[in-house]
């Protein structure tokens, strides 16, 4: 049997199919810039899913406010799963100066959490807010992540540089997203209950390699 085996190869393809199924299904579908269009293609590449081109919307400068947290090269991002940090290029982070983080299995978010009747994840916004330096939330499983952070930046306790929020679910997934959508926070937004820590780093990961192809 003949199959393509390099892997780069394998990806190119795999565009080259994206994009001809976006003509052939969508054709009147138009992307609203070049940035947004990777993005919006990558999470494709990694669900299957062409939903997302009309489920994954960007708000309030999102773009922009991404370019220049990298470009800054001094901020943290935290997740809300190992999953999604496990799927981030971390090499290009290392080069970039940007740290990462992922407090879920941290023993004292863990009781911090145990202790005021919250979820982990609640308890890693609370902890990730006492961090110094710009910050970027990553959130694909947990809807209560981003409830509390709009609660958080509601109330002055916390400044977030920007929000990936693509959480999956049936119980409060939707509604979070649409709260973050309907918010001032810069964000990426999967509305609806599709999402999941995949989609996630594959949003990060678009903007990470968009950056590389800008200094090769």
């Amino acid at each position: 049997m003949d199959y393509i085996r390099n892997p780069q190869l394998i990806e190119t393809e795999s565009f080259t199919i994206i994009q001809e199924i976006i003509d052939q299904e969508f054709p009147n579908y138009v992307f609203s810039c070049p940035n947004e269009e990777k993005i919006v293609k990558r999470v494709i590449h990694t669900s299957a899913d062409f939903d997302y081109l009309k489920n994954l919307v960007f708000t309030n400068d999102v773009i922009l406010r991404l370019e220049e947290f990298f470009a800054a090269g001094q901020g943290t991002i935290f997740t809300d799963t190992t999953m999604a940090l496990s799927g981030i290029n971390k090499g290009i982070l290392d080069q970039l100066g940007i740290q990462y983080e992922c407090y879920i299995a941290d023993p004292e978010v863990a009781e911090q959490a145990k202790r005021k009747g919250m979820t982990r994840s609640m308890a890693g916004i609370e902890r990730a807010a006492k961090i110094a330096g710009p910050k970027l939330f990553v959130i694909g499983n947990a809807p209560t992540a981003i409830f509390k952070l709009l609660e958080m930046v509601g109330k002055g306790d916390l400044d977030a540089a920007a929000v990936i929020g693509v959480p999956v679910g049936f119980v409060g997934a939707a509604e979070s997203k649409e709260a973050l959508f309907e918010g001032d926070v810069p964000a990426i937004v999967a509305r609806g209950r599709k999402g999941g820590s995949n989609v996630a780093a594959a949003i990060i990961n678009a903007m990470l390699y968009q950056l590389v192809e800008r200094e090769s």
